[in-house]
């Protein structure tokens, strides 16, 4: 019987979770007294600084996205600003003019894919860069049998890098990607696919729940 796949660990009604990657928060320190914003396009970043216990919260901080911005708001944060389109280029545009004399910290994954702090620096704001968390395959994940019609929900690039080196494609198979930056990463072979228009994993398992009901 074909199933919903979801290729990250957050919880919904009748999808699978298949976790093909892990993110890992590094060890750092950092003064924040030296900034005067915060820059977030992750969930991770925060839980980074969390799990080094770095005091951040009454920093400014600028957010990509609604869902990103809530677990802020959860956490106490000082929340300026929350991104509207919840693509980093995009993203980087908006904050443009409102970050504007002000010294900015960017707290980043190890490995990121948009363009955010060199269209920033392009634009005369002086931004620093904060390293906080890696992704990695999760190569503890057992081996599985996709059912034939399933659909696969990738929201990442690393999820669509991970999920291939463990998993060959089905032509039976469709897949929902979460923005068109990972719709980029996918295999050109890939051509049943649908693409978000919010950077949003409801949205995605929303869309993929349409074909099954």
């Amino acid at each position: 019987m074909a199933k919903i796949y979801l290729l990250n660990s957050q919880k919904f009604d009748k999808v699978v979770n298949l976790e093909v990657f892990k993110v890992q928060s590094l060890k750092f320190e950092v003064d924040l007294k030296l900034y005067d914003a915060l820059v977030f396009t992750s969930k991770s970043a925060i839980y980074a600084l969390e799990e080094n216990k770095i005091d951040w919260k009454n920093i400014p901080s600028y957010l990509i996205a609604e869902a990103t911005s809530k677990i802020a708001k959860d956490l106490g944060a000082n929340i300026v600003y929350t991104g509207k389109s919840g693509h980093g280029n995009d993203f980087a545009n908006e904050l443009i003019h409102l970050l504007k004399d002000k010294k900015v910290l960017y707290v980043k994954a190890k490995k990121t894919v948009s363009n955010l702090q060199n269209i920033l620096r392009e634009n005369q704001i002086d931004i620093d860069e904060l390293i906080s968390y890696e992704t990695v395959c999760n190569r503890s994940l057992k081996e599985v049998d996709l059912e034939e019609g399933s659909t696969i929900i990738f929201t990442s690039p690393s999820s669509v890098e991970c999920f291939f080196k463990k998993f060959s494609w089905n032509s039976s198979f469709k897949a929902i990607v979460i923005g068109k930056t990972t719709a980029s990463y996918l295999p050109k072979e890939i051509k049943n696919y649908k693409i978000t228009q919010t950077t949003n994993v409801k949205e995605c398992v929303s869309l993929a729940m349409l074909d099954f009901n």
